[in-house]
């Protein structure tokens, strides 16, 4: 199985390298898409190499998907290609993972509407607009989704996302 990272410059260092380096302990592929190839940085000044453009990827490829928070993803949601990505991953009922600001790829893809979900506190109103249940909690599970508000739910958050994986994470 391999999953999908989607992101771009000014990410939130820990909540992509977190999914990025759990997933490689469960013996899962992950690639990392951004608008480019090249490299992008986070908030933090973490560098990650970027593996594929949006416009090359395959969703057929991946069995998941994670959107990592930070300012990344304002600018992912203009791009049609991320839009498209999301889009394919719900209509084939796909796992995504969501955290913080990821959640705005997701409103601005309309697949929330009636979905529960959470984010990042400052982008709570957006969500409810976009028809999202939100709910204030550090992991929300609605079928194939998985969102989280911030870097202090990570833990949380992976251990969901593994769940959604079929695998038990370690601790349960």
């Amino acid at each position: 199985m391999k999953a999908l990272i989607i992101s771009a410059d000014h990410f939130e260092d820990s909540e992509l390298l977190f999914p990025f380096y759990r997933l490689k302990e469960e013996n899962v592929d992950v690639d990392i898409a951004s608008i480019a190839r090249g490299k992008i940085n986070g908030k933090h000044g973490y560098e990650v190499v970027v593996d594929k453009a949006l416009r090359d990827v395959d969703p057929d490829e991946y069995g998941m998907l994670i959107l990592p928070g930070g300012k990344a993803p304002a600018r992912l949601r203009k791009e049609q290609a991320a839009i498209g990505i999301a889009q394919d991953f719900f209509r084939r009922n796909k796992p995504v993972a969501a955290i913080c600001h990821g959640p705005q790829i997701l409103a601005t893809a309309g697949i929330l509407k009636g979905r529960r979900a959470t984010c990042y506190a400052s982008v709570a109103e957006e969500l409810k607009e976009s028809g999202a249940l939100y709910e204030d909690r550090e992991v929300v599970v609605d079928g194939n989704l998985v969102t989280s508000r911030q870097p202090s739910d990570l833990p949380a958050f992976m251990r969901e996302m593994i769940r959604l994986l079929g695998k038990t994470p370690s601790g349960s």
